[in-house]
């Protein structure tokens, strides 16, 4: 029994719809999936349903920005939420609103360095709450102005080239806070990414529930090594492929197949979150 914890849709920045990755985990003989799609749980729903039609289990969940005090970006998954948590809610739709905004800067920048990109092509390739870089490559690419999402983050999206721009993130603190408080276990998604190992105590030491050990773009020494931190941490292990469909040139669900006993653990943290979530206590 194995699972995938780290998996996107067109609700973000992933190509597949519910369905069609329901389909894929299926196929891949997974028996439970997280969906993490960023800054939204707007497929979730969908989700639960096309999972239920396959027999695989669904894990409701989400990938939220954060900074760390030192400016490094970092991304933290959030498991077994309540998608109707009020406050979750409202905050996913500020930062759907930052994104949102974000395009039409970039696009902006765009137009004044001569690139003629309409930001309605954009949206229209999104179709979503959360767009992202990835939706402005793709459209740079359909429409002729780049000769690949690689091309187009290296000539205008990424970091400090022409098109970049920053997106305002909330804090790892307030990051980890809102997942508990909407019942989720809050999980630094993919740690080798972000080298800042020096940092983990300090986020362990804000209620930082996991650490995203096994993933696409690990080493087995780079999961052997947080495998021991997690440990030395008092931290639970999780893991996922980061699957983002067609998005990024191969599907990758199937690539990271995590145990299904670190799913349990998952769920017991999570049990013990709610349980102190009602009785007013701190975990």
């Amino acid at each position: 029994m194995y699972a995938d914890l780290h998996l996107h849709t067109r609700y973000s920045d992933g190509t597949y719809t519910p369905a069609e990755l329901a389909s894929e985990a299926q196929r891949h003989g997974l028996t439970a999936i997280a969906l993490t799609d960023h800054d939204t749980v707007e497929g979730c729903a969908e989700m639960v349903e096309e999972c239920r039609l396959r027999g695989v289990e669904f894990i409701p969940g989400c990938e939220l920005t954060a900074q760390a005090e030192t400016g490094t970006e970092l991304h933290i998954l959030a498991y077994f939420l309540d998608t109707s948590h009020a406050e979750l809610l409202a905050e996913l739709a500020r930062y759907q609103a930052v994104r949102q905004e974000r395009i039409s800067r970039m696009v902006a920048r765009l137009n004044e360095l001569g690139v003629p990109l309409p930001e309605s092509v954009v949206l229209a390739i999104a179709g979503c709450r959360a767009p992202g870089r990835p939706h402005v490559a793709r459209a740079l690419v359909q429409e002729g102005f780049c000769a690949s999402s690689d091309e187009a983050f290296e000539r205008y999206l990424k970091v400090n080239r022409p098109a970049w721009v920053p997106k305002d993130k909330m804090s790892v603190a307030q990051a980890i806070a809102l997942i508990h408080r909407a019942g989720g276990v809050a999980v630094m998604a993919h740690p080798a990414l972000n080298r800042c190992d020096e940092l983990i105590p300090s986020f362990a030491g804000l209620g930082l529930d996991g650490l995203e050990c096994f993933h696409s773009r690990h080493s087995g020494a780079d999961s052997d090594r947080y495998r021991r931190m997690a440990d030395r941490l008092g931290l639970l292990v999780s893991g996922g492929s980061d699957c983002h469909g067609m998005n990024k040139g191969q599907p990758l669900i199937g690539g990271v197949r995590l145990p299904y006993a670190f799913v349990e653990r998952l769920r017991e943290r999570h049990q013990k979150i709610v349980s102190s979530t009602h009785t007013g206590s701190h975990v």
